[in-house]
């Protein structure tokens, strides 16, 4: 007999457009404490519905593009440090 929870159980479906806290976090390799702290920081974008707080997909990706170029402009920096002295 066919179970749909056995294959998408741990797997997180790419079609969905708002995602739990717990789905975010997981997408994101970090924890569910932190993606809350994240969050209530303001860093990464949510929905209410109801009582019901989502992650719209899209903000997983934008946060993922941000911190990288923030790296990317802290890397930069540092090596103009490095070549002005």
């Amino acid at each position: 007999m066919y179970d749909a929870s056995t294959v998408t159980e741990g797997t997180d479906d790419p079609t969905l457009i708002l995602l739990t806290v717990e789905e975010a976090a997981r997408r994101l390799s970090i924890g569910r404490t932190y993606c809350f702290r994240l969050l209530a920081m303001g860093q990464l974008d949510s929905v209410t519905l109801g009582r019901a707080r989502r992650v719209p997909a899209e903000a997983v990706v934008e946060f993922a593009h941000k911190l990288r170029a923030s790296q990317c402009r802290g890397a930069m920096t540092s090596e103009r440090k490095g070549l002005a002295a």
